[in-house]
């Protein structure tokens, strides 16, 4: 279509601009899609269960046939507290130039796949012929080899978790070959462990020679991509029909892009590869949400009463670069304190794009939500790191950490997460350089998505390159008064939009065009004789019930008392020319009342002109537990 082209266009005059700066500016991140008709538990609340991992496996093989050339992994998921195994985790891993990973026996997920020119011989996988053909392809390879039937002990001194998360007794229990490869004298040996596999997704699979892979962890990407050969050469060698991956995730770099899906309470969440740039950033998304609506997985659901709601998982966004030391955060340690005071002084970056949940109590708390005292630290915080400027990337976390996080100082809860930055005590995943952006809903289309990239990827830009040193601004309760508007996150979006101009990093007509829809926030107009009144769906600061540190709110989800609603109210001048044959007045004499209360309504004015705004809020339903008990439901 054309629109979609203009829009293209816009994105690739972008990331020139961005270029031009000499900044590598990568943006990753998560969509996450339900299914919006169900009522079970895991597309409402639960991480697992139902259909959601045969329906993500389904996912999976159609987005490897819109990414060609992968490979299919099925790692080790994250084990989450009060859980007893790890989550299951799928993957493509795949070259970012498109040529071809994996040329091997494709996993049984791909059954579609067109059959081998000779019949493979029937039967269980010949472990034994396996593991010998992979210890001679090492061996190759001037690796010290290791080749024993059955498993190495698992460590004594591993917690109780660690042993759950190791795999079910049957597959301990199963037979199994081990080939060790020691790549440098220094370091331990890398050990692949092999195991016959059934899969039940392939019907063939009893008939079909079928192996699983066990990986090691593998810190560096060139000793994987030698290994990576040998595996084939030795599955083809010894007629395995198929072959699944699991174990620890393969590393990453800048010639590898990871894309994985996984559980999430009431989502299936999709860990996209971080792209080079947003025009890879569109195209990535584009096969995304394609893949998930072939499965009617869907980027949004429906209150009850009809209105637009998030997926259940938001859309957060992570910027970095190819490697943590080029990551703009780390070459430009002036970057993330200008990154916080100009949220501050933005509320709409904040609000615009946000889910239904927002707010101190929230999932993406800003960092001027936690109280006065919270406040002022950050404001000396900042101060000190200007008189004496960070050279050090830990030392810059160690400065800010304790500010973007939540008043329970949780740090994953944050507008503005620095979490994988540079923190020191999250082994393994801490110090990638990363920031990502919490308060975003789950974007309906990949356009949408790629605008907001566009956006924050601009604003980077442009605080990495130029001094921002405005004062912090102690909003009050205009925080969560005016802000909860949509005008005046309209106009401050404006506000932006104009000193990105400024910067020359604007942003094109297209990319604008996309930012200002707001269209399910706009719930209706009535034409009056003497104006026009519109409402507008407003946010609502939902609190917490009860204790937040209780064991009642520990865990992925927390109860909140949802039973408000805000809306805006605009009342603007009849167009021009129309006739107010019943004398109404001039339209500014008129009033508006609630419930026998006048709203003063505030004068403002916009592109269409002079108006007056307000917000009401309102109890939309009597919940079971909240916040009122002796407040009934207002509406309607």
């Amino acid at each position: 279509m054309e629109a979609d082209h203009v829009f293209e266009s816009a994105v690739q005059r972008h990331d020139a601009q961005v270029a031009a700066l000499g900044l590598p500016i990568w943006v990753g991140s998560e969509p996450t899609f339900t299914d919006r008709q169900a009522q079970t538990p895991a597309w409402l609340h639960a991480a697992l269960g139902d259909d959601k991992e045969s329906r993500a496996r389904a996912l999976l093989v159609t987005l490897s046939g819109r990414m060609p050339g992968a490979l299919v992994l099925r790692s080790t998921g994250r084990l989450y507290p009060g859980e007893k195994v790890p989550r299951w985790n799928l993957g493509l891993l795949r070259r970012r130039d498109g040529a071809p990973l994996w040329d091997g026996p494709p996993d049984p997920l791909l059954a579609a796949e067109p059959p081998p020119a000779e019949p493979l011989p029937a039967g269980p996988a010949d472990l034994a012929a396996f593991a010998s053909a992979l210890s001679q392809a090492f061996a190759s390879l001037q690796w010290a080899t290791d080749c024993v039937e059955g498993t190495p002990e698992r460590d004594a001194d591993k917690s109780d978790a660690d042993q759950e998360g190791a795999g079910t007794e049957a597959e301990v229990a199963a037979p199994a070959w081990t080939v060790s490869a020691t790549v440098d004298a220094d370091a331990d040996p890398l050990r692949f462990v092999l195991r016959a596999h059934e899969d039940l997704a392939d019907p063939d699979a009893t008939h079909t020679p079928c192996a699983a892979v066990e990986l090691p962890e593998i810190a560096r990407v060139e000793r994987f991509l030698a290994a990576l050969p040998c595996i084939e050469h030795a599955a083809q060698a010894c007629g395995l029909g198929a072959l699944v991956w699991t174990g620890a995730t393969p590393p990453v770099d800048a010639t590898l892009a990871l894309t994985t899906v996984t559980p999430d309470p009431a989502v299936i969440e999709i860990n996209s590869a971080p792209s080079r740039n947003c025009a890879e950033f569109l195209w990535r998304s584009q096969q995304v949400y394609a893949a998930a609506a072939a499965h009617g997985l869907s980027p949004y659901r429906l209150y009850f009463n009809g209105q637009v709601a998030d997926s259940g998982g938001a859309g957060q966004l992570t910027f970095g670069g190819p490697t943590p030391e080029t990551s703009p955060f780390v070459t430009h340690l002036p970057l993330l304190p200008r990154l916080v005071r100009y949220f501050n002084r933005h509320p709409a970056l904040s609000y615009r794009f946000a889910h239904d949940f927002v707010g101190g109590s929230g999932q993406s708390v800003r960092a001027d939500e936690r109280g006065t005292d919270a406040f002022d630290d950050l404001v000396l915080a900042l101060a000190l790191l200007e008189r004496e400027p960070v050279t050090e990337p830990e030392l810059l976390w160690k400065s800010l950490a304790s500010f973007l996080c939540d008043a329970v100082g949780n740090s994953h809860r944050a507008e503005i997460n620095i979490e994988k930055l540079w923190n020191p005590y999250l082994p393994g995943r801490g110090r990638l350089g990363l920031v990502e952006f919490r308060g975003l809903r789950m974007q309906h289309t990949p356009q949408r998505a790629t605008a907001i990239a566009c956006l924050l990827r601009a604003i980077i830009a442009m605080l990495a390159t130029r001094p921002y040193t405005l004062p912090l601004i102690d909003w009050g309760r205009e925080l969560h008064d005016r802000f909860a508007l949509p005008f005046y996150l309209h106009a401050d979006l404006d506000a932006v939009l104009a000193d990105l101009d400024a910067a020359g990093l604007g942003l094109e007509a297209p990319i604008q065009a996309v930012l200002r829809q707001d269209t399910f926030r706009f719930l209706g107009q009535v034409a009056l004789p003497a104006g026009t009144l519109e409402l507008w769906r407003g946010l609502a600061f939902w609190p917490l019930v009860g204790d937040a540190a209780s064991p009642e709110q520990s865990g992925s989800s927390r109860f909140v008392d949802a039973s408000t609603t805000r809306i805006e109210i605009r009342w603007r001048p009849p167009s021009a020319g129309a006739v107010d044959t019943l004398d109404a007045g001039h339209w500014q004499d008129w009033a508006l009342s609630v419930d026998g209360v006048t709203r003063p309504l505030r004068p403002e004015r916009d592109s269409r002109g002079d108006l007056k705004v307000f917000g009401v809020r309102y109890a939309s339903f009597a919940p079971r537990s909240g916040l009122h008990p002796v407040l009934g439901s207002q509406a309607p």
